[in-house]
């Protein structure tokens, strides 16, 4: 069996991780791997003896084993926070404002602009803010004061429609990789951080890490430290936490680690509460220090597992396309 690093090699920059998860995959299981689309890997075809399956990279809905309307409810972050909490499920809540008239005949009052910023000043004008469908972590951050909401509105409205907006919460945050009712794994998240070279000042090394951000389709990271800390020249071989987002895509990190049976229950909970097959379902612990206290943050039904990779499991990967591949009868469950 060859190497996962071999599937990888040779493949240009832009080409789709789970293309080249799947073609690894079928290497393992005896099935034939295709490419739809002149080698860019965002359209596929895998093939048994017996039929043929399309698949979609990039933008598209990696895991047919979740129906559309669960997957569909599940990326509607304010949607899924209710089909959980109706389940019993305790969520991070929030409300949903749209950035535009664009379709305001088909809306009920109080989901505007100008309901958000009445909404903020109920929090104190401190929230921690994001897409209502994004997803990598793009615009999920804390704002604080009036102006700086503004500011995000605007910003997010050349790219989306719509915002949720929560209260402040800290804990430790963990992801729950789920497979039906099994756990494929579970990861404490982490923060990004930035390498010091002894040169370059926070700030440069900030504005560095955010074009690279920008580049991939990603939303700058903002942080709310002192310009005096951001002018300090981060000595060679120290490492500087970057305060807010942990998601992998925006160069967060993850380290195996399990949260205790709690967060398993609730996970599962959510899982079946969404009607998903598949799910990475992120939860915050020990909110306010509280060991009891846990929340759903929210549950993806079109994960990335590149974190898989990094950690060399390809066992694990392969367990997921296994999966995959017997849901659509590729292959015998």
């Amino acid at each position: 069996m060859r190497d996962l690093r071999d599937f990888r090699a040779g493949k240009p920059a832009f080409y789709p991780d789970q293309s080249v998860y799947a073609e690894y995959a079928c290497a393992r299981f005896d099935l034939t791997f295709r490419d739809l689309d002149g080698g860019t890997g965002l359209l596929f075809s895998v093939t048994s003896k017996e039929k043929s399956v399309q698949f979609g990279a990039g933008r598209c809905s990696w895991y047919p084993q979740n129906n559309s309307t669960a997957a569909t409810l599940a990326s509607d972050k304010y949607f899924a926070n209710k089909i959980l909490e109706d389940a019993g499920i305790a969520t991070l809540g929030g409300e949903y404002f749209f950035l535009s008239e664009r379709h305001r005949a088909h809306r009920p009052e109080g989901h505007e602009r100008q309901d958000a910023v009445a909404c903020f000043r109920k929090l104190n004008s401190a929230a921690f803010a994001k897409p209502l469908t994004g997803s990598r972590g793009d615009f999920a951050q804390i704002v604080e004061g009036d102006a700086a909401l503004e500011r995000y509105l605007t910003d997010v409205s050349q790219h989306y429609d719509s915002v949720l907006i929560q209260p402040i919460v800290a804990g430790r945050e963990y992801r729950i990789f789920m497979l039906d009712d099994e756990i494929v794994y579970c990861a404490r998240r982490l923060p990004p951080f930035l390498p010091g070279d002894g040169v370059r000042t926070i700030r440069a090394l900030l504005v560095a890490h955010n074009t690279d951000l920008q580049t991939r389709g990603l939303s700058p990271i903002a942080v709310t430290v002192t310009a005096h800390l951001l002018d300090t020249v981060l000595p060679s071989a120290t490492l500087w936490e970057i305060p807010g987002r942990t998601n992998f895509s925006a160069g967060g990190r993850m380290e195996l680690e399990s949260p205790g049976p709690q967060a398993a229950a609730m996970a599962r909970g959510a899982v079946r509460a969404l009607g998903l097959r598949l799910a990475a379902v992120d939860i915050f612990t020990e909110i306010g220090g509280d060991p009891n206290v846990l929340r759903i943050i929210e549950v993806n039904s079109n994960p990335s597992i590149r974190f898989l990779e990094e950690m060399d499991r390809g066992d694990l990967i392969q367990k997921i396309w296994h999966h995959t591949f017997s849901a659509v009868g590729l292959l015998d469950v």
